[in-house]
């Protein structure tokens, strides 16, 4: 008798609106969409960071891929030590960052800098270059 056929994957459906929104000190708010708590079978980590005017991340790198793409506002990235690598960030963009790598990015102009960002790995790992100013983080 042939083995019975396994039941497919539920489709998950996420609303932003319903996930809760964690500030973050310095003047962000980060909305995760999937991964950490609801990771929906996948070994991603994707949200939306909303920053405001002022606002600049942290050195820091995480020991997998970024992805960032900017859907509202201004701003700069860069990886640390290369400042020919410093890039503007304005909706459209999407930029890649290397695991390993440290970089920072900050909020150009006097709108919020709205980022879409998904971590090729499903819980956040942060390594953090320096202490805390009292204007960043990320």
């Amino acid at each position: 008798m042939p083995e019975p056929e396994p039941e497919p994957e539920p489709l998950t459906v996420i609303r932003e609106a319903e996930r809760p929104l964690v500030p973050f000190p310095g003047g962000a708010t980060y909305r995760t969409l999937i991964g950490d708590d609801n990771g929906a079978g996948v070994s991603i980590r994707i949200g939306i960071q909303t920053s405001q005017p002022g606002y600049a991340t942290r050195e820091h790198s995480h020991p997998y891929v970024e992805v960032l793409t900017v859907l509202e506002g201004r701003g700069e990235a860069w990886l640390a030590g290369e400042p020919a690598t410093t890039v503007p960030m304005e909706p459209g963009v999407t930029i890649a960052i290397p695991a390993g790598r440290v970089h920072g990015f900050r909020v150009l102009g006097d709108r919020p800098l709205v980022t879409y960002g998904i971590h090729t790995f499903g819980k956040r790992i942060v390594q953090y270059q320096d202490p805390p100013a009292d204007h960043t983080q990320s």
